[in-house]
């Protein structure tokens, strides 16, 4: 929570003339309300030093494998839901849209023109007044991120060894979407695009150490 809308929090407020106010108050634009890592290392058991090392062809194909994983699971950042701000009459200040639903139904759509939240939940405010929707009271798409490892060891001599590595990152290719469009008119009507660098990735390379 803090001040809106400044990331490090050390900015202005959207609404500058009622500075310090619960208007104000929010939770900020990098929020989360969940946040959940996970990570996981597992070696094959095969090899020297290792529970299965008696087999030396057995030691040959399967030693030195290690596999390593790490998942991000994060709900979406804050959206704040705005409108012309004309009517109300406070140069640089951010005007709220008037919610007209109780509850804000999450479509889900993506791409142009497609609605991610329900469109006709908010209105216009045509009068010299802030609007009922709160900055930052909606949430944007979650984000899910899998990276995966794939190492193998190759022991040279005692104290030196060679290993090649094969990282795929986002190695599931599950899309991460940008949060929609505050508004238009006071109505959310275009999700979010696709984020730039979120697509599965392919590193390879080999480290020696001695």
């Amino acid at each position: 929570m803090g001040w809106c809308c400044n990331e490090d929090n050390n900015g202005g407020p959207l609404v500058p003339a009622l500075n310090h106010t619960s208007l104000n108050y929010v939770p900020l634009n990098f929020d989360r309300t969940h946040n959940l890592q996970f990570t996981a290392t597992y070696e094959l058991p095969f090899g020297k030093g290792k529970k299965f090392a008696g087999n030396k062809a057995v030691n040959m194909i399967a030693g030195g494998w290690q596999i390593n994983t790490l998942s991000s699971f994060m709900t979406g950042t804050p959206v704040r839901a705005t409108s012309d701000g004309g009517s109300l009459r406070l140069p640089g200040s951010t005007q709220r849209a008037d919610q007209v639903k109780q509850e804000v139904a999450v479509l889900g759509g993506i791409g142009r023109g497609t609605p991610y939240f329900d469109p006709f939940a908010f209105e216009r405010v045509l009068e010299p007044r802030f609007g009922t929707a709160g900055f930052n009271s909606l949430r944007g798409p979650s984000f899910i991120n899998t990276d995966l490892g794939v190492f193998r060891r190759f022991d040279i001599k005692e104290k030196i060894n060679l290993q090649v590595r094969a990282e795929l990152f986002n190695w599931t290719n599950t899309p991460k979407f940008a949060n929609p469009s505050s508004a238009i008119n006071g109505r959310i009507t275009n999700a979010g695009g696709r984020e730039p660098n979120g697509d599965r990735m392919l590193r390879l390379g080999l480290k020696l150490t001695f």
